[in-house]
């Protein structure tokens, strides 16, 4: 029976500590006539600030079924920076959006938005239909 408790314990605690995040950066993907474009750029960005920044607990998350093309919005974690890695980590995002939405094809591909000014909170996301973690 101890054991048992112990394992439920265990495992609340691990829900409970694993969602840190309670204000999140907006990055939309739109369409123009033939799908959003990819989100490789932004996910490799990503990927870069949290190898060099050595962070741990980083929290993605993919909204879907935003629209008929496959728009969909990626909502990222920034309570686990320092004020500096979060300046750093927004420059950073939107030179790598800007850089995308330069390369696109005009009237073709779909843009990438960001505003830093727009955040998302948890209670928000939690009524969110259609979302999954990334990372």
């Amino acid at each position: 029976m101890k054991k048992i408790l112990l394992a439920i314990g265990l495992f609340s605690s691990i829900l409970f500590f694993a969602q840190k995040s309670e204000n999140y950066l907006v990055v939309g993907y739109h369409s123009i006539c033939c799908g959003t474009p990819s989100d490789k750029p932004v996910m490799d960005y990503i990927t870069k600030f949290r190898a060099k920044n050595k962070i741990k607990n980083f929290e993605v998350y993919r909204q879907n079924g935003l629209g008929r093309e496959g728009e969909f919005n990626l909502y990222i974690g920034t309570d686990t920076f320092s004020k500096t890695q979060k300046m750093q980590f927004v420059n950073g995002l939107k030179s790598a959006i800007d850089a995308q939405n330069r390369k696109k094809k005009p009237n073709r591909d779909g843009d990438v938005s960001f505003d830093e000014t727009q955040i998302m909170k948890k209670a928000d996301l939690s009524n969110a239909r259609n979302l999954t973690l990334i990372k």
